[in-house]
């Protein structure tokens, strides 16, 4: 075979692993890897910050399971990232980020646009190459590749300098990997295995935890017939929005701080606590001294790292959670437990969510029933983060999992649209709704220019309540009212570009923003306009985005206070 360049290697090598989309931006030092892919038989969608870029390539995976690919140059483009491949890091979502650097001779020497990449991305990356032989690259590639998409998923970071992505030599494709070190274990141990099905067996109070790794193992068929073998009621985190049907018969509902009271009661007051995918996150238990004392846990991680790590469980199970879960059912028996279902829903009718009557502003949990009920569960929908994200969590359940999209470990604000972006990209055919806050939508808001440049058609729902509403909220019920940097509105007796006082409420005008980038702008205030915003915007062929007005004062209950109890639930003030 003729010799190729790096450049042209990974290109080739991205093909080999049905790469169809790479988001990123050119720069010096990735040049030759940039004229590679033009013209090549990929995708390459030109983000307009490389956030975005790692933003849309973890949506790209999220929604698919497959590994998302982003790429960018050296210093200030590897750097602008990391925020993206930690939000992956955090969620454990596959993504492989490729970055140019400077010349090998000239590393260490503070060249222009240099920076320590592998350093800097270490601690946010599950492995990290530099490239500094041109002969390693297909290699490091087909490796990248199963480490992020094998074991707990994660981001792979690989670096290559730009003399290595312009030497030559044979293209060979290896076919296999073999790490040494690297051999993630996936069938549980037998007996403890059985050691967590005489328990199941021996429950009477028993509930099913089911987070995030559920979705990621593909394991929502398996944790379903558990379920429903055993009659076991399920709760499920932030991540898990989807892993079972909302309609299940079985379903409980969200837990934590923005958590049901009937789940938060039902992990509480059980006497098996089964963890399928979970890691026990300070945000679902609360204080860890008062968490679910009444029961024995099982915890079944693919990652050793993750179990007792937080709270002490009895029987731990390390394997990936479908095929553990597969070995549990052979010997669970069929079981009833209806007084134990029946209380927790009496739990469920004492505080149900629910939404106040008689408001004349609009109400953020109405509009997003309107949008649950005509998507019916089905949209893919992707969130910021904040106060609109707990919302979204709470009002719109999904139907399947990889519908519900949003940065749960690090809450990056920010995320959201470029995400939704990447989720489009991944899914021509189904509908994808962006939930947005007016601060985490400003943060990554132009890439508006990619969609509209690529002709994708993403709905934009920000809800604007003129601050940083979780702040805020915070600010109000902990810090005696003091909203310090917590306001967006704007500030009068400011000038404007005529050098007079600027009439503006808010800055921006999302309106005259959609209008610059070419997106159809809609703006409401009332309940009464969310039906025929959302059938206009779910009727456009194009992006459309919608500025819902809602009141600045509106907070997210129920609510666990930070370093309270799962028991200490504010179900609402008043």
């Amino acid at each position: 075979m003729n010799e190729l360049t790096g450049a042209q290697i990974l290109v080739e090598s991205l093909i080999r692993e049905n790469v169809k989309h790479v988001f990123g931006i050119p720069g010096g030092q990735a040049l030759p890897l940039f004229d590679a892919l033009y013209g090549a038989k990929l995708k390459l969608v030109l983000t307009r910050h490389e956030q975005g870029a790692a933003h849309m390539a973890d949506g790209y995976a999220r929604s698919t399971g497959l590994v998302g690919v982003c790429i960018a140059t050296s210093g200030p483009g590897a750097t602008n990232l990391v925020t993206g491949l930690a939000t992956a890091y955090m969620d454990s979502i596959p993504v492989v980020a490729i970055t140019g650097q400077v010349a090998t001779h000239l590393i260490g020497n503070d060249a222009f646009q240099e920076a320590d990449a592998t350093g800097v991305m270490r601690p946010v990356t599950k492995h990290n190459y530099m490239v500094k032989d041109v002969k390693d690259l297909a290699r490091v590639v087909k490796e990248a590749f199963h480490i992020a998409r094998t074991g707990r998923p994660g981001p792979v970071h690989i670096d290559i300098p730009v003399d290595v992505q312009k030497g030559k030599t044979e293209f060979i494709w290896p076919e296999k990997v073999y790490i040494r070190s690297y051999n993630p274990k996936t069938t549980g141990h037998p007996k403890q295995i059985q050691r967590a099905v005489e328990l199941i067996n021996s429950a009477e109070r028993p509930l099913l935890y089911v987070g995030g790794g559920a979705i990621l193992s593909g394991a929502s068929e398996v944790v379903r017939q558990l379920s429903e073998r055993a009659q076991i009621p399920f709760v499920h985190t932030l991540m898990a929005n989807g892993v079972l049907p909302f309609d299940h018969p079985n379903y409980v509902g969200i837990l934590g701080m923005h958590g049901k009271y009937s789940a938060n009661t039902a992990m509480q007051n059980c006497d098996v606590l089964i963890s399928c995918g979970a890691r026990f996150d300070d945000r679902v238990t609360g204080n860890l001294a008062t968490f679910s004392q009444q029961s024995k846990k099982i915890h079944i991680d693919i990652d050793p790292a993750n179990i007792s790590k937080t709270v002490q469980v009895d029987i731990p199970i390390v394997g990936d959670l479908k095929e553990v879960l597969k070995s549990v059912l052979l010997d669970v028996k069929p079981t009833k437990h209806a007084a134990w279902r029946k209380q927790i829903q009496e739990w469920e009718d004492k505080y149900p969510f629910a939404i106040k009557p008689g408001s004349a502003t609009l109400q953020p949990q109405f509009f997003l029933q309107e949008l649950h009920r005509i998507t019916k569960g089905e949209a893919i929908v992707v969130t910021g983060v904040g106060q609109h994200q707990m919302w979204a969590m709470q009002w719109y359940q999904c139907r399947t999992p990889r519908s519900f999209l949003t940065s749960g470990g690090l809450g990056t604000m920010g995320y959201g649209f470029p995400a939704a972006v990447g989720a489009k990209f991944a899914n021509p055919d189904r509908l994808v709704v962006c939930i947005d806050g007016d601060g985490s939508f400003q943060m990554t808001m132009t890439e508006l220019a990619t969609a509209v440049h690529e002709g994708i058609r993403v709905v934009i729902v920000v809800f604007n309540n003129y601050s940083l509403g979780m702040v805020r909220q915070w600010q109000e019920l902990f810090y005696k009212e003091r909203y310090s940097a917590s306001d967006l509105l704007a500030m009068p007796g400011r000038p404007n570009a005529n050098g007079k006082d600027s009439k503006l409420e808010y800055i921006p005008d999302f309106m005259k923003l959609a209008e610059a980038y070419g997106v159809k702008g809609i703006r409401i205030n009332k309940n009464e306009q969310v039906e025929g915003a959302l059938k206009e915007a779910l009727a456009s062929s194009a992006s459309v985005l919608i500025e819902a007005m809602i009141a600045p004062a509106e907070k997210v209950f129920p609510m666990v206070p930070a370093g309270a109890g799962l028991d200490d639930i504010i179900v609402d003030m008043a």
